[in-house]
């Protein structure tokens, strides 16, 4: 009976989708902004609540100081790192074309060496498959994106307006933000507030650790691109290191995704920079894997990796790239909500004490 009533509101809510409609809008129109202040509310809390209880510094007093600090440090990077960027990025995309079709061409070499002759029509219908299907995935997303000018427009909007309201929302949920379980406790019974705000923290720590910890490792896998990138000499090292560091933030697949034009541009200049590239690569790994994440996210969230792989896939399938950034903490935060459920559940239902 419980499983048929709750298809049966599943059902009921399809059919009124148009219901929902105002509530879809207005978190299409907040959403960016408040995910956007939620994550740099976790990089920036910890330091507000440490020198408000350590040293006594009023709130407003840290929160002013980190926000012109932070303004400081883009005023610097537009200043000094953004035409750099601009520049590599710009030489990189004009000679994309040049570097990608000399990969091609020794391709072609390699699948008409004679050594490889019994592979050969293998090797050609899986390089045919590869480029058609990039090729098609190109165009998928050129055609969604650029649909219509409007909605190019309108997305650039959505991003002007949430980058202006961000830093407002930010302001006051690091100054109110740590009181927030509390005034939502006050809604539930006495005798309840003491588990929900349990369940608040526990939720909390898993979140903040995570994002902190995702942060800070792409941050340091940035550096440790450009400083390889820069030993060996290879050309865009900052642009190339930089977008490590950005896509470090897709879980296990990200430093991957990275590798592609780095190893794309050292084909095109040598064999051995291909080598130093992957050495470079091996190497990055080999810190990132050994030290940095065992050291930085430790193992908070208690999730096996096989796990992750397959929420990564499933989120990223359901929702694209957000799925694959977002996905994890969500599956932590559902994990929590589940496991204290089934406990409450064990609690009232009794069946699953032992028998003397």
């Amino acid at each position: 009976m419980i499983v048929l009533l709750f298809l049966l509101i599943i059902f009921v809510f399809s059919k009124v989708t148009w219901f929902f409609q105002p509530i879809s809008d207005f978190v299409d129109i907040v959403g960016f902004p408040v995910v956007l202040a939620g994550v740099l509310f976790y990089l920036f809390n910890p330091l507000v609540d440490r020198l408000e209880r350590k040293y006594h510094v009023n709130r407003v007093w840290t929160i002013t100081g980190l926000f012109v600090i932070v303004v400081l440090l883009i005023v610097l990077a537009v200043v000094s790192l953004i035409p750099v960027i601009r520049n590599q990025a710009t030489d990189f995309l004009k000679n994309w074309p040049d570097y990608w079709n000399h990969l091609v061409n020794q391709m072609d070499k390699w699948l008409n060496d004679p050594r490889f002759g019994q592979f050969q029509k293998e090797l050609e219908e899986l390089s045919k498959s590869a480029v058609s299907s990039f090729s098609s995935w190109f165009s998928n997303a050129a055609n969604h994106t650029f649909t219509s000018v409007g909605g190019v427009i309108s997305s650039v909007t959505k991003i002007v307006v949430g980058l202006i309201t961000m830093p407002f929302i930010l302001f006051y949920l690091l100054k109110d933000g740590h009181r927030l379980p509390k005034y939502l406790a006050h809604f539930l019974p006495i005798r309840k507030r003491t588990g929900f705000i349990q369940i608040l923290d526990e939720v909390n720590g898993k979140v903040s650790g995570y994002i902190r910890g995702q942060l800070i490792v792409a941050f340091c896998v940035a550096i440790m691109f450009f400083i390889g990138y820069l030993v060996i000499g290879l050309k865009f090292a900052l642009t190339l290191g930089i977008a490590a560091g950005v896509l470090n933030l897709i879980p296990y697949l990200g430093s991957f995704l990275a590798m592609i034009p780095s190893l794309v541009l050292a084909a095109f200049i040598s064999p051995w920079m291909l080598v130093k590239v992957l050495i470079v690569f091996a190497i990055e790994q080999t810190i990132e894997g050994r030290i940095l994440s065992p050291l930085i996210l430790g193992t908070n969230l208690a999730i096996h990796p096989v796990t992750i792989l397959i929420v990564l896939l499933a989120s990223g399938r359901m929702f694209g790239v957000l799925g694959v950034i977002f996905g994890i903490p969500v599956y932590a935060v559902s994990k929590v909500l589940l496991t204290h459920l089934f406990h409450w559940y064990k609690q009232q239902n009794g069946g699953y004490e032992k028998s003397d």
